[in-house]
């Protein structure tokens, strides 16, 4: 078996090769001749094309790799089949499955390879290859004078050859039209003859003239000087006569400068898996602000009507409310849950004892010492405190009566007076009903219909930009989600492509570029046409973004299976006998059923 399996695939890896190469090569062409005027006449050297057409063949490979795929089965299995190897095969034991097994190992592996390609490569492929096309679309083209033609490709130059030799650099008549000073024809140089050349890595021009005159009109020195106003008759002009001159010029803007390769690589062909599902996410996040904005400022749309209506989120709408709120509230909470105590109950020293602090009373106001005399004791007289109840003195019963009579100032709070409202007068339902009538009886004048047109306006417009914005970020999210699936497809493609070519080749029996070639280019281009098209009615949004894209994957695999299950029974499809005897099949069973009709009793 391992003879048999090294046979197979050595029958298979030859023609898969050479086909891939000559696959790539015309695809390369025909994304080439797209491009083929912003390329030519721009003085590239081999270095910069080479990378160009490089970065482009990558980018062909995930649709070279299915064709190649399909054509080369078609060779292999077709050359098997002509010269009856494959016949031997069965004879000897062998079913078609078995010999399609090494080959479809193969395969397999090179799905692997495809979507390592589609998702690595082909975007860093596109990416310099788009970055590198966008600069020499933007680069001038080459210097290139022609004889009796003004040339205006350097900035502010103008320069007529009458005459160039065929060395490229010694030229005769040449006339140069300085408007550096922008103010028109009033430098002209003239030589009889001169020599052209580029010096310092081609950045600069020099021109090296003889025999000619150079020509200056403008205002005298002394008036450009003083500052005086031109006229007619100052203008003056001047004439120099010279043997030899140089006249140097600058070639910067003939460089290609390299744009930065940030601006290009949000396409959608330039990011792999990882970076579309960031941007499926974020464009999916933008669509829902947008939703819910919709919904929360819905009531500042109406100053009086419907600002009391309620409109039910939906549900999506509503759980990403949901979920962003607790995003946004996220941060602090976590700042609740780590909050260390505050510094000024760390330093604080504890208690000495446990003991409940005692209630200190509030200290009693002393009195100053009265002396009370007894008329009848010779004794001293005795202290007492404030305590003792005497009888106040005719002179502090003044005082006192004094202290009260004065006005005393007391902060207290003003009294409030309470406000009595107006007794209402019962209004009856006529009065009423009559204000309304009035009312509503009252032509609105032009300011009133104005402000509600604007206001209307306002509120349409607000509406519109919204859903054309959700519009927008939806066509732009499906383009996303497509290339999501494009990567994957791509890659399950070759084995499509594999499962039609292997068993049609089985049936065909004919191996070579001729038959082979016709067939696959047929299923490569329904391959395409189908894959186009349901990219497009994924885009509208008409099928769902898995079916439009694996639409075509999933026809070309029931085909293969319909072919496969044809070979293993040695079905004839490309004989003519074939549909001889269908059609004698079926005209058999139109007759019976005609005579059985006639049979039928009336």
């Amino acid at each position: 078996m391992k003879k048999l399996d090294k046979l197979i695939l050595s029958a298979f890896i030859g023609p898969f090769l050479i086909t891939f190469l000559v696959v790539v090569f015309i695809l390369l062409n025909v994304n080439m001749l797209k491009y083929f005027d912003d390329i030519i006449g721009k003085g590239l050297d081999y270095w910069t094309l080479g990378q160009l057409f490089f970065h482009f063949a990558v980018f062909t490979v995930p649709t070279a790799l299915p064709l190649a795929v399909l054509l080369s089965s078609l060779i292999a299995f077709g050359n098997l089949g002509e010269h009856f190897e494959l016949t031997a095969i069965k004879a000897s034991g062998v079913s078609l499955v078995r010999a399609l097994l090494p080959i479809f190992v193969f395969v397999l592996g090179l799905t692997v390879v495809a979507f390592y390609a589609n998702n690595d490569l082909v975007p860093k492929a596109a990416l310099e290859a788009y970055s590198l096309l966008y600069d020499i679309k933007q680069k001038k083209p080459a210097l290139d004078l022609r004889e009796g033609a003004f040339y205006n490709g350097i900035n502010d130059i103008s320069i007529k050859v009458n005459k160039k030799f065929p060395d490229g650099i010694t030229l005769k008549d040449v006339i140069v039209y300085d408007h550096r000073k922008n103010d028109g024809n009033k430098e002209v140089t003239i030589a009889d003859s001169g020599r052209m050349q580029t010096i310092l890595n081609e950045r600069y021009l020099k021109f090296e003239l003889f025999n000619g005159y150079n020509y200056t009109e403008g205002a005298s020195n002394e008036r450009e000087v003083v500052g005086q106003k031109r006229n007619k008759n100052s203008e003056t002009l001047s004439r120099s006569k010279f043997n030899k001159t140089q006249v140097v010029f600058d070639l910067s803007s003939f460089q290609m400068d390299r744009t930065d390769k940030k601006w290009f690589q949000n396409n959608r062909i330039m990011r792999n898996l990882g970076q579309l599902d960031g941007d499926i996410d974020s464009v999916h996040r933008e669509i829902m602000n947008q939703r819910l904005s919709h919904y929360l400022y819905r009531p500042s749309y109406f100053n009086f009507y419907f600002r009391k209506d309620t409109v039910i989120m939906p549900s999506d709408v509503w759980a990403y409310k949901h979920y962003r709120d607790s995003i946004t509230a996220l941060p602090y909470r976590d700042k609740i849950k780590t909050r260390e105590p505050q510094p000024v109950a760390q330093t604080l020293p504890p208690p000495a004892k446990t003991e409940e602090p005692k209630k200190v009373e509030p200290k009693k106001q002393e009195s100053k010492p009265v002396v009370v005399r007894k008329p009848d004791n010779d004794k001293p007289p005795v202290k007492s405190s404030a305590s003792i109840k005497t009888k106040p003195s005719n002179r502090f019963n003044k005082l006192n009566a004094a202290v009260k009579r004065r006005p005393v100032k007391y902060k207290t709070q003003p009294k409030v007076i309470p406000v009595v409202p107006p007794r209402k007068v019962p209004v009856s339902d006529s009065t009423i009903q009559a204000k309304i009538d009035s009312v509503f009886k009252l032509e609105p004048r032009q300011e009133v219909w104005q402000g509600a047109a604007n206001m209307a306006r306002q509120v349409k417009s607000q509406v519109e930009n919204a859903n054309s914005s959700i519009e927008n970020y939806t066509t732009e999210l499906r383009t996303f989600q497509i290339q999501w699936h494009k990567i994957f497809a791509s890659s399950f493609a070759c084995i499509a492509m594999f499962l039609i070519g292997a068993p049609l080749g089985a049936i065909i029996k004919r191996g070579g570029l001729g038959v082979p070639f016709l067939v696959s280019i047929l299923f490569f281009i329904i391959y395409y046409v189908l894959t186009m098209q349901g990219e497009k009615l994924a885009k509208q949004g008409n099928v769902s973004i898995a079916t439009g894209v694996w639409m075509a994957d999933f026809l070309l695999l029931l085909t293969g299976m319909f072919f496969l299950r044809q070979a293993r029974i040695d079905a004839r499809l490309f004989e003519a006998d074939f549909y001889s005897v269908a059609a004698d099949k079926i005209k058999r069973w139109f007759t019976k059923r005609k005579d059985a009709r006639k049979a039928q009793p009336v």
